[in-house]
Formats: structure tokens, C-alpha cells, sequence
């Protein structure tokens, strides 16, 4: 049963539970409808209360669903059904009421909610709009402004927020139904509210709708669905509701079934699976309850931040006390921006009460797990693992962040390597969703367990790569900017690179995204790999640290940069210096450089599943989309260039993405 019904005196609850999420699948619609038929002609039912036998009201839609032909009844007949009942219907929320979730609350004539409740759209997420009216209750309910954000800009609404803006209409606590039933009760006894669709909204003008367009444009970077999120609110306000509600219809159809909305539904089933715990034969490990992390610099105090968010208490070992001065002064600032985001001036000292700051690895004894993050240096990570094959419990399990070393060869100092594996995270650590988790041959199941956990509570998604210089992302990262670097050498200006790259989607192009990280780390990596051997000739990025242009740090890379600012400018010096190797060439199209970069990355990862770093083409894409900004509407190189193989197009041709 996904709908359970019993009746309170004249009162009927709709109870859903329909296991994991509440996704309002074809089983459900049809329930929804059949009850409001049968609760339609009961003779002494005056009111419905819609509610949740679960921790969240609805999730939204049921996703796969989507690769097949729609199916009957729509949502939108449901909401029909709901708004023409004789009944008086309330939903009792608690949770999540998310994209299909929300547009059913919208049809009720009241909606409460308990204090955890989250309002959304994220239909622009899976390159739709929403479909049963999204776009055109919430404006009416909570105003134009707020809409727009909701709908177009992912934005998301606590209850708090909800009950301001007349989204809820009361705050209830739990037990959920108790308080709907005697909502519903008092309810009887007054004038009902007019429903969202005849409620009326006026239009803020021609100025507001275009200065939303362009911030729209700006942040969608090519993506289609948030500007037609946008288009279906302006007609449903300027036009009126049914004309907006067929818009906003036969918009949801259109992107259904558009290649953007394939790619983005791959990521979403993708970053699911990768969530999900592996099922393994050993048994958990022990709870992890103190993280120890080895180096307090900007990468150490990315990741301690991202696991005190996560819950954990953290050990932060440096060197000195000025390191550990550095690093206090760090976490402060990163912990000062999370407390304004989330207007909690409080958290600032609650979470740097989580971190115990100490100067060498002594105090290590006590952690479960330990990050090591210094500096890219082979020698001076495996004396880090030294000393704490010394200092810590047999038991703990031991991480190195590298980016590119062999970790294998940076645990020789461990001798029990079961317990040992990579966890590669990316910068800004506290705020992005990739991790790499990189297990040695002889890592244990309980390890690799144990990994995926800390990730699925850091609210990260873990992606499992082999060992190969780079990993997966830095291996393809190298591939394309060399790529880059070559389309300099035949002709083509760092700035046209960069441009051809954002109209693509990027937020940035390679070297501006290279001399915001700085040119020596970039080029630090590639001498290392000519001390391995490689035949690596001499190139740009040489030429322009040679000359002492480091990126931002120093105020001049690929670009000048005036002092205390990140706008990247055309520079004299550097066109001199890249001029010997640029050659005499008309540039390419836009189009064209963004191509050839692509089927560079692209070509990359075939060469990276080949050889078993990656275990499928989604795995790819997502370290991709999820850790180097590739443009998700575009699913990622991958899918991009239709390198899927054929075992994933063949489950992309049945809708099976799981």
C-alpha cells in the first residue's frame, strides 16, 4: 500500500508511504485520485488531511519514470482532483516537500508544517521545469520574487521562512497527525482561503523580468531549463493562470525529453548509486568518533572544516605554533561564512570548539581515522606515516589526500596496509561534493566501509579510482590542460581559450582556473612526472614559471592581476614570452576549441576505463561535473562525446541508470 486512509470522525488522513522517498510514481497518482473520488461522495468526510507516514512529505517525482512516455494519471489530474474535491484538504508536512511534493501541498487549501519541513523546485536540477503547476501556485502564495528564486534558482525554503512568506499557515509539533486532525477541526469553523490558482499576483514590471533573466543567464551558463522556469512564471503572472499552466506544461514535455535532461538524469541516478553503501562481506569497523588530520594548511583546514560540519571532532596537527595560529585564523574565517549563510552567530565558537589544535603528530593516539594532507612530497608523507605507525592504535585507519602519488608507495611505512587507503578531496573541501576514495591492494572491506560512510555523513559523493598517476579528475585535469597548452602553440590566445571554454559552460577557462591554483603546483607535478621518465617537452607553462609568473599569488600568470583583485587581464609580458611558441594560425571557432577539449578529456577517460581506474563512464563523468565544474547540463565528457560503452547505453535505452 502506498496510501493508507482511515477516518477521524469527519475527518478522512491520507497517510503516504511509498518507501525510500515518497516519490509520487504512477501507483501512488492513481491511489491519490481513487481516494479523492471515494472520499468525494462520502457523505459525512469534510475535510482531508494529506500527510506522511515518513521522516520527509514527498521527494518530488519518481525520476525513472522520466525516460519512458508519460503515464496515466498525470499529477496535474491529481491536483485537479484535489482543488474540485468538496472536501476541505490539508497537508500536514513534515520534512521534505520537494518539486511534485510541493505542487501537491499547493493544491490544498491549507498546508501545516512541523519545524523540519523544506520547501523546493528542483526540477531545473534534471533540466525540467516543474510540471503540475509549480510555477504557478507558488507565485501566487508566496509572491513573484520568491518564485522566481525557488523556481528557477534552486532555492530553498525552511519552514520558518515558508510560514513568513504564507507558503504554511501554521507551525505544528509532532505527533504530525494529531495536530492536523485538530487543525483540520478548527478549520470547520471558519471561512475557508480561496485556493492558490484563483489567488491573484501582480506583475513587478518589465524591469524586474529582465534583470532576472540575466541573473539567471549568468549563473545557467547554457543550461535551458532555469530561464524556461523563469518564462513559465512570467506568462502564468502577465497572462494569467491558464495560459501560465499550459506553458509551464508543455515546457515540462518539451525538456523531458531533451538531451539535457538525459544527461542530468544520468548524473542524478549516478551520484545516487555512488551514495549508496557497498555491501560488503566483513563487518563494519568500530564508530568513528575523534579524525585526526596530519598538516594545517589550506587543504588540512578544508578538510577539518568539512568534518566538523560533518559532526566529527577533529585533532589538527602542524608543525609550529604559527602554523597552528594560521590555521586557527583559517577556520575561523571558513566557520564565520557558514555562520552568516545560516545566520547562526553562535556556530562560529561551536565548531572551533570541536577542533583540539596540536604541533606534531603526538596527539593522535585517540583518533579512529587519520587524514594526512601535507605537502606533495613522497619522502615527507612517508615520515608522517612513520611516526604515526608509532603513535597510533593499531586499529586506526590511516588516509593520505594526495592528489597524485602512488599510495602505495607513501604507506611503505605502514605494516598492516589493511587499514590504509586514499581520500582524495577537493578545494574548497567544506564545499565540494567529490570524493576519491583510493584503495591499495590490500585495503580492507571494512576500510573501503568505513570511507564510504564518512562520506555519505559528509554529505559528499564517493567515486572509487585506481592508482595511476593523478587518480581519475587530476589524471584528465593534466590531459586537458595540456590539450589547452597545445591550442596556444597552434595559434590560439589563452583569453580565446578561456571564452571558447565559459560559453560552453565552464565556470572559468583552464588558465584562469590555473592561475587562481597557481602555475607552480601545475608545473611542480609535471617535472615530477619527467623525473619519472616521461618525455615531456618544453611548453608554456615552463616558459612562465621560469619568468616567475605564478597565477594570482604573484600578480601575473596567464594573465596580470592588479593588487588585491581576481580579474584576470591581458598581459604585454606574457604574450612575449608565449609568442616563440604561438604559431602563425588563424584561431579556431569557439566551437571548435571547446570540441577539441572535450574529445581530449574524453579521450582520456576511455584510456582511464580501459585500464581499470574508473569503473564505468558515469563514475567519469560525475568526478568531472562534481570536482572540476564541468557544465552538469551537459552530463559530463563522457556523455558529451557518447563514449557511455556499451553496457551503460544499454541501460540508458530502458531508463535503467540505477
Amino acid at each position: 500500500m502506498t496510501l493508507h486512509c482511515t477516518i477521524e470522525g469527519s475527518i478522512a488522513v491520507l497517510t503516504i508511504d511509498r518507501p525510500p522517498v515518497n516519490a509520487i510514481g504512477a501507483d501512488l497518482r492513481s491511489a491519490l485520485l481513487a481516494a479523492t473520488e471515494t472520499l468525494g461522495g462520502h457523505p459525512n468526510v469534510h475535510s482531508v488531511v494529506l500527510t506522511t507516514a515518513r521522516k520527509l512529505f514527498a521527494a518530488g517525482a519518481d525520476v525513472s519514470e522520466f525516460d519512458g512516455p508519460l503515464i496515466s494519471p498525470t499529477l496535474p489530474e491529481v491536483i485537479a482532483a484535489i482543488e474540485t474535491s468538496p472536501q476541505l484538504w490539508i497537508a500536514a508536512i513534515r520534512g521534505m516537500a520537494f518539486g511534485g511534493g510541493l505542487e501537491l501541498s499547493m493544491a490544498c487549501r491549507y498546508r501545516i508544517a512541523t519545524d523540519n519541513a523544506a520547501f523546493a523546485l528542483p526540477e531545473i536540477n534534471l533540466g525540467i521545469v516543474p510540471g503540475a503547476g509549480g510555477t504557478q501556485r507558488l507565485p501566487r502564495l508566496v509572491g513573484v520574487d520568491e518564485a522566481v528564486a525557488v523556481a528557477a534558482e534552486n532555492r530553498k525554503l525552511d519552514a520558518t521562512t515558508a510560514l513568513r512568506l504564507g507558503l504554511v499557515d501554521r507551525l505544528v509539533a509532532e505527533p504530525l497527525s494529531e495536530a492536523a486532525i485538530a487543525f483540520a477541526q478548527e478549520a470547520l469553523r471558519r471561512p475557508p482561503p480561496s485556493l492558490a490558482r484563483d489567488r491573484q499576483a501582480a506583475s513587478p514590471g518589465d524591469a524586474f523580468w529582465q534583470a532576472a533573466e540575466q541573473r539567471i543567464a549568468r549563473k545557467a551558463r547554457g543550461a535551458a531549463a532555469p530561464l524556461a522556469a523563469l518564462h513559465a512564471v512570467r506568462v502564468g503572472i502577465e497572462r494569467g493562470f491558464e495560459e501560465g499552466l499550459a506553458q509551464e506544461r508543455a515546457t515540462f514535455i518539451e525538456l523531458r525529453q531533451s538531451t539535457e535532461a538525459a544527461a542530468m538524469r544520468r548524473l542524478f541516478f549516478a551520484e545516487r548509486a555512488n551514495s549508496r553503501l557497498p555491501r560488503f562481506p566483513e563487518p563494519a569497523g568500530p564508530s568513528i568518533d575523534r579524525i585526526g588530520i596530519v598538516g594545517a594548511g589550506l587543504m588540512g583546514c578544508g578538510i577539518a572544516a568539512a568534518m566538523v560540519k560533518g559532526g566529527y571532532p577533529v585533532t589538527l596537527a602542524d608543525r609550529d605554533d604559527r602554523g597552528l595560529a594560521r590555521a586557527e585564523d583559517a577556520l575561523r574565517t571558513i566557520f564565520s561564512g557558514e555562520a552568516k549563510r545560516d545566520d547562526k552567530p553562535q556556530l562560529v565558537d561551536e565548531r572551533l570548539a570541536m577542533v583540539r589544535f596540536d604541533i606534531g603528530p603526538d596527539g593522535m593516539q585517540d583518533c579512529e581515522l587519520v587524514v594526512e594532507a601535507v605537502f606533495e612530497d613522497l619522502e615527507l608523507k612517508q615520515d608522517v606515516f612513520a611516526q604515526l605507525e608509532r603513535r597510533c592504535h593499531p586499529g586506526t585507519i590511516l588516509a593520505t589526500n594526495t592528489s597524485y602519488l602512488d599510495p602505495r608507495e607513501i604507506f611503505r611505512p605502514i605494516s598492516d596496509r589493511t587499514r590504509t587507503i586514499g581520500l582524495h578531496f577537493f578545494s574548497p573541501a567544506p564545499v565540494m561534493k567529490l570524493l576519491e576514495v583510493i584503495p591499495l591492494p590490500q585495503t580492507s572491506d571494512t576500510t573501503k566501509a568505513t570511507a564510504h560512510k564518512l562520506a555519505r555523513r559528509l554529505g559528499k559523493t564517493p567515486v572509487v579510482a585506481g592508482i595511476c598517476e593523478g587518480f581519475i579528475g587530476n589524471r584528465m585535469l593534466r590531459r586537458y590542460r595540456r590539450a589547452a597548452e597545445n591550442l596556444v602553440c597552434r595559434g590560439n590566445p589563452p583569453a580565446a581559450v578561456d571564452a571558447a571554454m565559459r560559453d560552453y559552460g565552464f565556470a572559468m577557462g583552464p588558465f584562469e582556473a590555473q592561475d587562481m591554483a597557481g602555475l607552480d603546483i601545475a608545473h611542480r607535478a609535471l617535472e615530477a612526472a619527467r623525473a619519472g621518465g616521461q618525455k615531456i617537452p618544453v611548453g608554456p607553462l615552463d616558459l612562465l614559471v621560469a619568468a616567475g609568473r605564478r597565477g594570482q599569488k604573484t600578480g601575473a600568470g596567464w594573465y596580470d592581476y592588479q593588487p588585491g583583485e581576481r580579474t584576470p587581464r591581458p598581459s604585454a609580458q606574457a604574450d612575449a614570452i608565449l609568442a616563440p611558441l604561438m604559431a602563425k594560425r588563424p584561431p579556431l571557432p569557439p566551437e571548435e576549441i571547446a570540441r577539441l577539449l572535450v574529445e581530449a578529456m574524453a579521450e582520456e577517460g576511455d584510456a582511464i576505463r580501459r585500464g581499470g581506474v574508473a569503473a564505468s563512464a558515469a563514475d567519469i563523468d560525475l568526478v568531472q561535473v562534481l570536482g572540476y565544474g564541468f557544465p552538469r547540463h551537459r552530463g559530463g565528457p563522457m556523455f558529451a562525446t557518447g563514449r557511455l560503452g556499451p553496457a551503460e547505453a544499454r541501460r540508458s535505452n530502458t531508463g535503467d541508470l540505477q
